[in-house]
């Protein structure tokens, strides 16, 4: 029996417009009468998902986000249950890549993105898909032990991206968890953090198997989530290495796949 869901927002919840349709909200509203926890699983920070955790009625005291791919595990009311960040060693490790790599730097602490001049060509496009966040222009010297790095991102063309990840030494691979959450952003965690880190945080927590889990993903970064599932689950707009891994395969994310995946495994 599934007891918790573990939902994607980018591609797989949210509608290209970033709107959660009729139909999503219904199964998701009625999946949490039913007792089922109903969880946002995304890189984004918990700015970021208000809005839809509101639209969600996913406020109460015993509704739990993961944000930052794993690496930040709390109750929607605040209480942290789980966090982990790079430390600043590790942050200016990849701000080095990213240099060599000439491609931008955003660094998100909390609700706030410190922008690193790494790249002269091309400029960061993340403040145009994240309203949420506050940007900060900041220098490699003012990073200090400190602040908190939750992750590291580079956000530019798909294309300029592609050619560039292709680049990248094999050992950092070694050294972090590398991966794109959309096309036209890379993102760096902290290597072991994952969406399925996050979860098997939350599972301890909430006494819930991985096997009465339900994860929901399109993209790279939701890999491992789906995997770790006892019901992965890939929209009709995934990865092809997404859908590989998938036990199922729902509708788009403009077709309402989540309500047609929890219509189908959990209302049922």
């Amino acid at each position: 029996m599934i007891k918790l869901i573990a939902i994607d927002l980018d591609g797989t919840l949210l509608t290209n417009e970033k709107t959660i349709s009729e139909r999503n909200k219904i199964a998701l509203l009625k999946a949490k009468e039913k007792g089922v926890k109903v969880v946002l699983c995304t890189g984004r920070p918990l700015v970021s998902v208000q809005n839809y955790l509101q639209e969600l009625n996913l406020l109460d005291a015993e509704d739990y986000s993961i944000t930052y791919n794993g690496g930040l595990v709390q109750a929607n009311t605040g209480e942290v249950l789980g966090k982990t960040a790079f430390s600043l060693a590790e942050v200016k490790d990849v701000i080095e890549l990213l240099k060599s790599l000439d491609l931008p730097t955003d660094i998100l602490s909390g609700s706030s993105s410190l922008q690193i001049e790494t790249s002269k060509d091309h400029p960061s496009i993340y403040p145009s898909i994240n309203q949420f966040v506050t940007y900060f222009d900041k220098k490699e010297a003012d990073l200090t032990e400190e602040i908190l790095y939750n992750k590291v991102l580079s956000a530019t063309e798909e294309d300029i991206l592609n050619n560039k990840i292709a680049k990248i030494p094999a050992a950092y691979y070694d050294r972090y968890e590398i991966f794109k959450s959309r096309p036209i952003l890379l993102e760096f965690m902290p290597k072991g953090v994952t969406k399925a880190f996050g979860l098997s945080v939350l599972g301890k927590e909430l006494a819930i198997e991985a096997s009465e889990m339900m994860t929901l993903g399109d993209e790279a970064n939701d890999l491992s989530m789906i995997e770790y599932a006892g019901l992965g689950v890939a929209m009709g707009n995934a990865t092809e290495e997404v859908k590989s891994l998938a036990n199922y395969i729902t509708g788009t994310n403009q077709a309402d796949g989540v309500a047609q995946a929890v219509e189908k495994f959990v209302l049922n």
